[in-house]
């Protein structure tokens, strides 16, 4: 079964071609960076309008890559939430066009629940249980994820989410959008013991996270260094603000692990291409000595192709939409019938 992905949730255009949910034959991408460095972040309405310029065009270069036609398209997936509600909208009423004119069935596709499917592509041999740790610029969740289509949430941030503390600290400290990646970047050459940051634990609940604490003591430890003048290292500060948010992560997703007995472990979401998160992972899995699955970092960002590869289980499960289907800036992962 060929699905056709749509992707316009945020500030990436994207539509691929993906096969029994496993097999991707195209991904077009379009990148809005170069437009949202200049404010510093997304920009919601910018973010709508070159969503709108650029879906048709890219749809057309998916399928062309793909070598196939409408007519060789067995479904069509779309995400319908959670996302801009906007850049959303974009998305759901083209593909609502598409699927009225072809008549192909269409299914929403829940936006976290694709980053996680995006290592079916990666992985053909990974199939559920396993537990998932889904971390992004909007996102911090961990999610147990008991068939294609089920899932459940067993922590989740309080507040910032880890990629969102990332890039405002990644600001103030004067780095260009993304601010997440270039935090990276600096951080190679640090040493993680140099800044001392306070927990994101939340008392009580032992799977959460609270990022909003850390962010603003580095937000201050930035401010009080300018304000008196003191120079310290770029790359000591980017290394352990990241190791703070890292050990967090994985402190949290080890628990998780423990306590349903995971047979395997599974990062996602556009912060699981951080390379110190990565390693930290690693290092749970092998505690652990379960499996570890990573995705590539070409489908660590947004893309259409693992909207397709969710959208094939979706479909699978009966999950189909009717003409009246509306985007959604929120929505929870966990239910099964979407």
């Amino acid at each position: 079964m060929r699905i056709l992905g749509i992707e316009t949730s945020c500030d990436e255009t994207s539509a691929a071609v993906v096969q029994d949910g496993r097999r991707q034959l195209s991904c077009a991408v379009r990148t809005q960076i170069d437009i949202h460095r200049l404010y510093g972040g997304v920009v919601p309405e910018i973010a709508s309008r070159a969503h709108v310029e650029s879906i048709g065009q890219l749809t057309q270069m998916a399928l062309d890559s793909a070598g196939l036609t409408l007519a060789d398209i067995d479904g069509i997936a779309v995400t319908a939430w959670p996302g801009l509600i906007g850049a959303l909208l974009v998305g759901v009423n083209f593909a609502k066009g598409l699927a009225s004119a072809t008549g192909l069935p269409l299914t929403p596709v829940h936006h976290l629940r694709s980053h996680v499917a995006a290592n079916y592509l990666a992985h053909p041999e990974l199939s559920p249980p396993f537990l998932a740790l889904i971390v992004s610029g909007g996102h911090t969740s961990l999610v147990y994820v008991t068939g294609y289509t089920e899932f459940q949430t067993l922590g989740r941030t309080r507040d910032d989410a880890a990629g969102e503390c990332f890039d405002k600290v990644a600001r103030v400290l004067g780095l260009p959008y993304p601010g997440g990646v270039a935090m990276d970047a600096l951080a190679q050459t640090g040493d993680p013991e140099a800044v001392s940051f306070p927990s994101a634990e939340v008392r009580g609940a032992p799977l959460d996270f609270s990022f909003s604490g850390l962010k603003t003591a580095a937000v201050n430890f930035l401010h009080n260094a300018q304000q008196k003048g003191q120079d310290f290292c770029k790359a000591d500060f980017a290394v352990s603000l990241m190791d703070s948010v890292a050990q967090a992560l994985t402190g949290r997703l080890e628990e998780a692990a423990r306590q349903v007995q995971a047979p395997a472990l599974v990062l996602a979401g556009g912060v699981s291409a951080n390379s110190v998160l990565r390693r930290k992972a690693q290092e749970t899995a092998q505690r652990l000595g379960i499996p570890l699955f990573l995705p590539p970092l070409s489908l660590c960002g947004d893309n259409a192709a693992m909207v397709a590869a969710q959208g094939y289980f979706e479909l699978q499960a009966g999950n189909i939409a009717a003409s009246s289907l509306n985007a959604l800036a929120t929505k929870e992962i966990d239910t099964s019938k979407l």
